[in-house]
């Protein structure tokens, strides 16, 4: 693995997680006290006598990888580097980095966004999977379903609508059938877009997203199969609605990395 300058050294980085996870003193994630004592490369609780490791009670707590390599990983991750580039940077194998760009996916923060005002919305078909995706024009407020199959009928928009678009909003669709009479089921002003006649305003924003989508698939992942459709679009989701997330590792650790620790 090479050293890039964007890669803290070792003790930099444990100096970031403990200060993230413990803040400016060390305490016991079993009994909550502050009697720690360190013993060797982990930690010792005086009174509960609980011995655990500076990541033991997060989600890296069966981390193999030298720090300075995960770092890596991870900042490859969120610099959207192809799966295969990363594979040559790290030294790790194709299965390492899926599994890896994996966990960090798994780990995003919960995200829902209620969208409201003008809400563009359409689906697309993969294998065995139906995406439906609706876009709050004007903003980077995405939210999405993944049904599977792929005989998305009336209620399935319906359902949709009830969890994530606010009463009153106007509903901008194409003509599919799934959204005639929508109006009925939720307090919404629909308009739509007639395709066959050249008629494309109302979704173009949408149809645009569901194309920045394909696009950062095959440039990240190569492909992906129908079953990790939910996991990819979250992903995409994120990076379009938080970009901030993803400037630097430190931004994503804060977020996703918390103590698992024992109520008292």
């Amino acid at each position: 693995m090479y050293t890039l300058n964007q890669i803290p050294s070792n003790p930099q980085i444990k100096k970031f997680l403990r200060r993230t996870l413990f803040g400016k003193s060390m305490w016991c994630p079993e009994c909550h006290s502050r009697l720690v004592v360190k013993d060797r490369e982990r930690y010792r609780c005086k009174k509960c006598r609980c011995r655990f490791s500076l990541l033991s009670h997060t989600w890296l707590a069966n981390l193999k990888l030298p720090l300075s390599t995960f770092w890596m990983i991870l900042w490859c991750w969120t610099c959207a580097i192809p799966v295969k580039q990363a594979t040559a940077l790290t030294g790790l194998s194709v299965v390492s980095v899926r599994h890896w760009y994996g966990l960090f996916r798994m780990h995003l923060p919960q995200e829902t966004h209620i969208l409201e005002h003008i809400v563009q919305m359409d689906e697309a078909y993969f294998k065995n999977r139906t995406l439906v995706m609706a876009k709050q024009t004007g903003t980077r407020k995405l939210a999405f379903e993944v049904i599977k199959g792929t005989a998305v009928q009336r209620h399935h928009a319906a359902y949709f609508l009830f969890r994530k678009v606010k009463p009153h909003s106007q509903l901008w669709t194409d003509g599919a059938a799934i959204y005639k009479g929508i109006n009925r089921w939720w307090p919404v002003e629909h308009s739509r877009d007639i395709h066959s006649k050249f008629e494309f305003e109302h979704t173009s924003q949408i149809e645009g997203t569901f194309g920045n989508y394909r696009t950062f698939v095959r440039r990240m992942y190569h492909h992906h199969r129908s079953e990790n459709l939910q996991e990819y679009v979250r992903e995409f989701c994120f990076r379009f609605s938080s970009p901030e997330l993803f400037k630097n590792p430190k931004f994503y650790l804060i977020k996703s990395l918390t103590l698992v620790t024992t109520a008292f």
